[in-house]
């Protein structure tokens, strides 16, 4: 495929460094507020980075003197900025929740994904710019606020399949039946992260380091497998032994395999294939489509 271009985004600015691809929300005079052309942006983003064989990691972040990181939805015009004209004119069943397909992209994404949360995070500066990463750094004086039953509406962005995945449903219950606003240092929260930093000038550097020692450490395909079985692993453990058993056989055979072998024993920097090599078996899962069709009579 053609290299993708990464100088035409709008609400983000986007540089690709030694195979870390970082993201940066750039509406710090709108307090970074989630609008559909910021939805586009990202989920053209996370596209193009997962067919993107140069890019090995990807972070999102803000600028760190931004007001938020992402302050959540832009409301300033009322609800019924949210749907779409065919929302409105095929009803209920057509809406498709914008957060919940940037989630579903960002997830997907076969790349190690890292959220640099250097500021405050509401609605789905939380959901859907958090939940489905990889990991999470954040500031530890960043506010994390899930007000949706405070506002009459429900959870989006895929949220209550993902909080009581990486929390625990008792949390998940704690954080969204309540609609508070809680620091990453809580207990219903201090797990989701992967480090929490005193100080909102050191949530990016650390991330980028970790970024770029990934970059040159992990194999693109084994990141892609282990990926698939944490998110698509059998119903009991002999079904995730199964998937297991046959992942370990694809991998060992592969080149990436032989060479993280070679550079261990040879104590050097693996020189893993930019391009993850295919095979018959992945996707194992069946992938659901979510598209709307109108009914035609």
């Amino acid at each position: 495929m053609s290299l993708p271009d990464y100088s035409g985004f709008k609400e983000i600015k986007v540089q690709l460094d030694s195979g870390v691809l970082v993201v940066t929300i750039d509406r710090a005079t709108k307090r970074n507020t989630f609008i559909d052309a910021l939805g586009a942006d990202l989920k053209n983003v996370f596209e193009f980075a997962d067919k993107d064989e140069r890019v090995r990691v990807v972070i999102l972040t803000a600028e760190d003197t931004a007001p938020a990181y992402c302050s959540g939805a832009d409301i300033s015009g009322g609800w019924s900025g949210l749907f779409a004209k065919d929302d409105d004119e095929e009803g209920e069943l057509a809406h498709r929740d914008g957060g919940g397909q940037v989630s579903m992209v960002i997830y997907n994404c076969r790349k190690i994904t890292i959220a640099a949360v250097n500021g405050h995070a509401a609605g789905v500066g939380v959901t859907a710019l958090q939940l489905p990463f990889d990991l999470r750094f954040v500031w530890a004086g960043a506010k994390q606020s899930l007000p949706f039953i405070r506002r009459g509406i429900a959870p989006e962005a895929g949220s209550t399949y993902l909080l009581p995945r990486l929390i625990g449903h008792s949390r998940a219950n704690s954080l969204l039946l309540t609609g508070g606003t809680y620091l990453p240092n809580s207990p219903l929260l201090e797990n989701l992260y992967h480090e929490i930093l005193p100080t909102r000038e050191e949530v990016f550097p650390k991330a980028l380091a970790l970024a770029k020692e990934l970059a040159v450490h992990a194999s693109p395909k084994s990141v892609r497998y282990t990926k698939g079985l944490l998110q698509h692993g059998g119903e009991s453990i002999e079904e995730s032994h199964l998937l297991d058993s046959r992942a370990i056989r694809i991998l060992a055979a592969s080149p990436d395999a032989a060479e993280g072998a070679k550079s261990f024993f040879e104590r050097r920097p693996p020189q893993f294939e930019s391009k993850p090599s295919k095979d018959s078996w992945y996707p194992w899962w069946r992938s659901v489509d979510v598209k709307y069709r109108k009914t035609k009579l």
